[in-house]
């Protein structure tokens, strides 16, 4: 149960003095639910602010204040148009205050003509006259308030204003508890960081890193803690011992012979699988290095031992693609290989869930259907998951629950993650690394080129389709979900290549129904269909060998190791592939070092250290690509330099100040419940 003290922090933010249903809405919007999202909601930046007498003194650009008399107001008739009050600086100076939308009434209740108030914001020139638009500040009294204040920016949603929020965090930060330390007395020393609570209000107050590293490394912390306790809780419990005898392996009748890196963590997983603690391992392999083979041989070994295996895919089309190869590939060996998704209806599902629980099923590849409650196995004891950012800690606790003892658990990953990350995700897991190719997958040869080139390219195209061959057209990404100007762009170019190819050409996108989705990849898939086009709904699992062009537009908004999966799309038959990134005019420093990354590497594991190193300047998290790290306070920076550390303290925790147990073990215990990692603790008590 939570630690009573945490309960202020876990109150409603509608407990907050002016919060009604009007505000609840856009503060959950931003994820501000409780007053501990209130209080953890970190400024972006801070404005520090120049006092001026005159306008002359300021540069455009430049965050002031300045005493203005409000001489005339001027509204508009196109509701799209500014509502400007026109004042006066000491020496005269015409300066417009510009307002859109509704703000315009508080233009008329805060400036009445004649009256005199100390105005903070940004000065800007439109046109021929200097403005602030939507000033931060209006008072009457004051200005000196104004200037020494050096003011947090907050992220905002439709709704909020930043004094409106500025004043929420105030009422946040002081419903704080006073919390014991969790932290190991000597690293806190070392890094002399303030206590929780102190550090807490100073990242509001303005720059302080000892309070931000403070606090990131806090939430580092309660990850790491709990995946050791995951681990630790995994040990205990009692799986199944497995050891297959090699009669199904013994038939495999595979197209190529292991590469070194495949029968090294083929031997790694019969090792865990042999154990009676449930094996929990991370499989990491490059794009095309062959995850699916090794994922097969580990649910064999399960077959032969008598028990039953199942691989849990993220979406419908990829269970579809694992089913159709490892049912293809295990039919020599007599295992029973079934597909279970939450559209299969009637008999044919009916038949399957018997087949389940009547063992004559071996393996069964699905979505998350295969563990409804509905879903019984006679002796289910080996889990493959592939995808694994998808699956969070607590989805992979859950199937924990659906053998008779706990299963053995394999985690694939599309792509490698960085070291720091995979520590920071996969805390609890073993790692095996897949860092050699298949003999004869030949190399994708990479080109970068501008927008401009696109009309030759369509013709390199016609050539391709001539050949028979088929090609991928991967549409700019503006947001991580596909939204109107995703869809708009997809849709542009599709009609374009459409009006060159007909019927050749077909479309995918995020909003489309799943039927309409699947029913698109299904035409290109069977060679129907020669061009793709796509938003990144295709970054995953698409296996075409036929298709040897990858064309990636705007590719500069792509992250390496997502234009690297794309990448991996191609590549995957006997003929010479190629992937051509198309950027726009301009390119940042980090987008031109990340597109000759691509041309000149094609090893995953050196482009995802690349590309952690490229995003790591500073930038939030959560505001990428998703699925890269479960954090919402720490940057990549301070992930890189902290979690090592973080790591090394929750192992000490662990092993020699007695885990949960004692002082600092209870201080942790309410570290976990705060940033509600109690699934740890949770494990402990279950386990």
């Amino acid at each position: 149960m939570r630690p009573e003290v945490l309960n202020p922090l876990f109150a409603e933010a509608e407990t907050l003095d002016g919060v009604g249903p009007k505000l609840k809405k856009p503060l959950a919007r931003l994820g501000l639910l409780r007053i501990k999202d209130v209080a953890y909601h970190l400024p972006e930046r801070f404005v520090s602010r120049r006092a001026v007498e005159k306008v002359d003194d300021a540069g455009e650009g430049e965050n002031i204040v300045l005493k203005l008399n409000v001489t005339e107001h001027r509204g508009s008739r196109n509701p799209r148009a500014p509502y400007r009050v026109l004042a006066q600086d000491s020496v005269g100076n015409v300066l417009a205050l510009s307002y859109f939308g509704r703000a315009s009434y508080t233009a008329k209740k805060q400036l009445p003509v004649g009256e005199t108030r100390w105005v903070a914001g940004k000065l800007e020139r439109y046109g021929d006259m200097l403005q602030i638009v939507h000033p931060d500040h209006v008072v009457e009294e004051g200005g000196d308030t104004l200037q020494r204040l050096c003011e947090p920016v907050y992220r905002l949603s439709e709704g909020l204003t930043q004094p409106r929020l500025s004043g929420l965090v105030e009422q946040a930060l002081s419903k704080l508890p006073k919390l014991a330390e969790w932290i190991e007395p000597a690293q806190l020393a070392k890094a002399d960081w303030p206590q929780w609570h102190a550090a807490l209000k100073a990242a509001h107050k303005g720059e302080d890193k000892s309070a931000r590293d403070r606090l990131a490394y806090d939430e580092l912390l309660a990850n790491s803690l709990a995946l050791l306790l995951v681990r630790a809780d995994n040990r205990r419990r009692r799986g199944q011992a497995l050891q297959g005898d090699g009669s199904y392996r013994g038939k495999l009748d595979l197209p190529f012979p292991l590469t070194g890196a495949q029968k090294r963590s083929i031997a790694e997983i019969e090792g865990d699988m042999a154990q009676e603690a449930p094996m929990l391992r991370l499989l990491q392999g490059d794009v095309g290095a062959g995850k699916t083979v090794v994922a097969l041989e580990a649910m064999l070994i399960a077959v032969e031992a008598g028990a039953q295996a199942a691989l849990l895919a993220p979406t419908e089309i990829l269970a579809r693609q694992h089913y159709e190869s490892l049912r293809r590939m295990a039919e020599p060996t007599g295992a029973q290989v079934a597909l279970l998704t939450g559209r299969d209806k009637g008999k044919a599902r009916e038949g399957t869930l018997m087949g389940l629980l009547d063992g004559s099923i071996d393996i069964v590849v699905g979505t998350h259907a295969i563990f409804q409650d509905k879903v019984a196995y006679r002796n289910l004891a080996m889990v493959v998951i592939d995808e694994q950012h998808r699956f969070g800690v607590g989805q992979r606790l859950m199937l924990a629950s659906k053998g008779r003892r706990a299963p053995h658990v394999l985690a694939m990953t599309a792509t490698p993650i960085p070291r720091t990350l995979t520590l920071a995700q996969y805390g609890e897991l073993d790692v095996s690394k897949l860092d050699e190719l298949p003999p004869g997958r030949q190399a994708i040869d990479t080109v970068v080129m501008g927008q401009d080139r696109i009309p030759a390219l369509v013709e390199r195209l016609a050539a391709q389709f001539a050949e028979g061959r088929q090609a991928f057209w991967v549409c700019p990404m503006v947001r991580e979900i596909d939204g109107p100007e995703e869809i708009a762009a997809a849709e542009a170019r599709y009609a374009s290549l459409k009006e060159r190819f007909g019927d050749d050409v077909v479309m995918v996108h995020g909003q489309l129904a799943p039927e309409q989705k699947d029913a698109a990849m299904e035409r290109f898939a069977r060679g129907e269909a020669r061009l793709l086009v796509a938003t990144t709904v295709i970054e995953v699992g698409v296996d075409v060998p036929n298709a040897t062009l990858m064309v990636i537009e705007q590719a500069e908004r792509f992250g390496l190791a997502q234009l690297h999966q794309l990448r991996g799309r191609v590549g995957r038959g006997s003929e010479k592939s190629f992937c051509v990134l198309l950027h726009g005019e301009t390119l940042s420093e980090t987008a031109q070092k990340r597109l000759a990354l691509m041309r000149e590497s094609q090893d995953g594991f050196l482009l995802a250290e690349e590309d952690l190193k490229l995003r790591g300047g500073g930038e939030l998290l959560g505001t990428r690509q998703s699925g890269d790290t479960p954090f919402s306070i720490a940057t990549f920076e301070q992930i890189t330099e902290l979690l090592p550390k973080a790591h090394d303290d929750a192992r000490l925790l662990m092993e020699r100040d007695g885990g949960l147990e004692g002082k600092r073990g209870e201080a942790a215990r309410t570290l976990l419940y705060l940033f509600e990692r109690d699934f740890g603790v949770k494990t402990l008590r279950g386990g």
